[in-house]
């Protein structure tokens, strides 16, 4: 349990049995009226986003979320496999839960994976990844500067817009959370 004055960015509470985490929090003493908490709380599991307002002193629930890194070792039928590098434990996770971390998840690859008794609530990638492109159609000469993009399909089936003058084989930087190019990498 914690209190309102215990609020912190990152908190999770279990509110009706669901888990909410607190991504925005304000604490407010109206001239009027007792004092209260603005809190934006976002879905662990679905992702939506509401506002919700507690009075000062109230008890919520909070649930305990054990973070951490693992390394993702490869796909078996619909679920991914991950291991834990300190217990060395590998654990199943099922499509569903990596969601759209698929698309930029290489073998080996690091990644910090989200429990709570257990269960395994999300897996979160690091801001960008590094990939190849594995096929893209060939840039041609004078296509550095007009700014236009096209479809590349990288090295993990993902496809992405790429700059014109980007070529198959080239690696690049790409942002894990919307999937934009955000650069070459100099190999």
């Amino acid at each position: 349990m914690a209190s309102t004055s215990d609020f912190k960015n990152g908190l999770v509470l279990n509110l009706d049995g669901q888990l909410w985490t607190i991504t925005e929090f304000q604490h407010v003493k109206p001239g009027k009226g007792p004092a209260f908490v603005r809190t934006t709380l976002k879905n662990v599991l679905s992702g939506k986003v509401v506002d919700k307002t507690f009075n000062a002193g109230v008890k919520v629930e909070t649930a305990t979320v054990d973070k951490r890194d693992m390394t993702y070792l490869y796909k078996d039928g619909s679920e991914f496999v991950f291991m834990d590098g300190d217990t060395y434990d590998q654990i199943h996770i099922p499509a569903e839960t990596v969601g759209s971390a698929a698309d930029y998840l290489l073998e080996n690859q690091e990644a910090l994976v989200a429990q709570n008794e257990g269960v395994v609530l999300y897996v979160e990638l690091p801001a960008s990844v590094e990939l190849v492109v594995s096929h893209t159609e060939p840039g041609l000469q004078g296509d550095r500067s007009t700014g236009g993009t096209k479809p590349a399909t990288l090295e993990t089936g993902a496809e992405i817009a790429v700059p014109l003058f980007l070529n198959t084989g080239d690696k690049i930087k790409v942002d894990t959370r919307d999937g934009r190019y955000l650069g070459r990498v100099n190999s």
